[in-house]
């Protein structure tokens, strides 16, 4: 694996996981290692069809590589842990649906960064695009926030049974 190739996604990963642990206030050790798993798993079974199967787009080659290894495992789990740390639960529907919003606009544009030519870039487009994306990407936040909240409650039902 030449290291070279994997700059941007090197840099994104550092960035990503930086700002997410450092900035976490809300995120339990628990709810970091559920949302962390969940993204793993779901890309992985969103990946296996879109990118594997069907080639709507890739990682660096279209051949299944160990260079995707840390885009699936590093990149993606700290972007959903900003997400939810910074989210606002407490607020009105008037300022989450902008939250996500611009969080969508912020997805996009990294995803447009992320198709420049190597080393910078790392994602490659088959029949996939842009707009797949904006379309895609508030339904897979608001998973990611439903899912959350599904650990939160669990959460707190098995600490109100303990006392």
């Amino acid at each position: 694996m030449e290291m070279i190739d994997m700059v941007g996604l090197g840099l994104a990963i550092i960035i990503f996981n930086f700002i997410a642990f450092k900035t976490n206030k809300r995120l339990t050790a628990n709810q970091i290692i559920h949302i962390w798993s969940f993204t793993i798993a779901a890309q992985a079974v969103f990946d296996t069809y879109v990118d594997a199967k069907y080639h709507g787009y890739w990682y660096f080659s279209l051949e299944i590589d160990w260079k995707t290894v840390p885009a699936l495992l590093l990149l993606v789990p700290p972007v959903n842990m900003m997400f939810l740390n910074w989210y606002p639960l407490k607020n009105t529907h008037l300022k989450q649906i902008p939250y996500i919003f611009f969080w969508v606009i912020g997805i996009l544009i990294y995803e447009v960064i992320t198709l420049l030519p190597e080393p910078w870039g790392y994602f490659h487009y088959g029949w996939w695009n842009l707009g797949y994306s904006a379309v895609l990407d508030p339904l897979l936040l608001f998973i990611v926030l439903r899912y959350y909240k599904w650990i939160c409650k669990a959460e707190n039902k098995l600490l109100t049974r303990d006392k």
